[in-house]
C-alpha cells in the first residue's frame, strides 16, 4: 500500500499557440513535466512532511509515476485574469489527515483565489470533523490558524494568477502538491 510520506508544492505558468503546448510550459515552469502525473483526490496523508520543492524534486526520477492535486486553468483571451490554486488544511497533530481543495477562476487575484482555496479545504475537514464551521468567526489572522473543535489546523495554499496574452497566445496557471514516496 503506497501512502506518501512528503510532499512540496508548486506552480507554473504557460504561454503559447496551442492549449496542450501552453499545458506542458506551465508543467515545465513548476518543474514536473518530466513527470507522468496522475491526479489524485483531496486528502493530505497522516503523517505526511511538507518539504522543499528542491528536495522534493531531488527524491524523483525522470518518467516516474507521481501523484498529484493539481489545479489548472488556461485562457485564449487577451488580458483575462485566470488562476489556478490548492488550498491546505493539515491538522497540527500528524497522524490525522487533511484535506486539499482545487479551485481555478477568472477575474480573481493570487490571494482571493487563495483564501477561497484555504476555506474550502478548512470547511472539507471541519466536516469530516464534525465541527461547526464558520469561516468569519474561527480564523486566526494573526496565526494562520484554523481553530476547529478544539482541533489546531494550519491552512495555506499555492495559487498561481496570470493575465492573457494580449496577442491571443493560451496562457495557462498550475498550481500543484506533489506527492513523494
Amino acid at each position: 500500500m503506497f501512502v506518501p510520506r512528503y510532499a512540496f508544492v508548486t506552480k507554473g505558468v504557460g504561454k503559447h499557440k496551442e492549449k496542450l503546448t501552453s499545458f506542458e510550459m506551465a508543467l515545465r515552469d513548476a518543474k514536473i513535466a518530466e513527470f507522468n502525473l496522475v491526479r489524485v483526490s483531496s486528502i493530505f496523508p497522516p503523517n505526511c512532511k511538507l518539504i522543499s520543492q528542491s528536495e522534493g524534486l531531488k527524491r524523483l526520477k525522470p518518467g516516474q509515476v507521481v501523484y498529484v492535486v493539481m489545479s489548472e486553468n488556461s485562457t485564449q483571451e487577451p488580458h483575462r485574469l485566470i488562476a489556478a490554486s490548492v488550498g491546505m488544511a493539515i491538522p497540527k497533530k500528524p497522524n490525522y489527515y487533511g484535506y486539499l481543495s482545487e479551485h481555478h477562476s477568472f477575474g480573481q487575484t493570487d490571494s482571493a483565489a487563495g483564501e477561497y482555496a484555504e476555506d474550502l479545504a478548512a470547511y472539507m475537514l471541519a466536516t469530516i470533523l464534525g465541527a461547526p464551521f464558520d469561516p468569519d468567526k474561527s480564523y486566526d489572522e494573526q496565526k494562520d490558524i484554523w481553530k476547529i473543535s478544539g482541533h489546531v489546523v494550519k491552512t495555506r495554499n499555492i495559487t498561481q494568477s496570470a493575465v492573457g496574452d494580449k496577442n491571443g497566445l493560451w496562457t495557462t496557471v498550475v498550481a500543484a502538491v506533489v506527492f513523494v514516496p
